[in-house]
């Protein structure tokens, strides 16, 4: 048996709301950053950094309302019946999404992890991707993000 619920939400998303925004991603999202070597790349790494939230293809229909919401990103199918809504863009993470939860922090230790996220996007924007030393600064942050200790 369907939950009503859960076809409300599927087919009339509606507009989403700030608060529901925040505490949705504090359950279901996911700041990442990836580091991977790149021989083309200055430093030989390329640095990516990614906002992802991921359900289950039923509730597709809120993906596409949190890409509406901040107006950009993509939703792509993640793995077998999971869709994912991923932010990748350096330009729309640091306009759209940062101040958003800047504006409107998480209230979970996930803001632990979007602070750390937010450093590493700022030192992309000075260049520190581009120089050994930023690199090994990256990956220091990085590597203490989502660790799960304390949740």
């Amino acid at each position: 048996m369907e939950n009503p619920q859960r076809l409300y939400v599927r087919s009339r998303p509606g507009r989403l709301e700030a608060q529901w925004v925040v505490g949705f991603v504090d359950g279901e999202g996911c700041f990442f950053v990836g580091i991977n070597p790149h021989p083309e790349m200055t430093c030989r790494f390329q640095v990516l950094p990614e906002f992802t939230v991921v359900q289950h293809q039923r509730d597709i229909q809120l993906l596409y309302a949190l890409k509406a919401f901040f107006g950009c990103g993509v939703v792509r199918r993640n793995r077998e019946d999971r869709m994912a809504y991923r932010v990748r863009s350096v330009d729309h993470l640091s306009q759209r999404v940062v101040p958003f939860f800047d504006e409107h922090p998480l209230k979970s230790k996930k803001r632990i992890d979007f602070f750390k996220f937010r450093r590493i996007l700022q030192l992309m924007m000075q260049g520190e991707h581009l120089k050994a030393e930023g690199i090994e600064r990256i990956r220091e942050i990085a590597s203490s993000m989502n660790t799960g200790r304390g949740r």
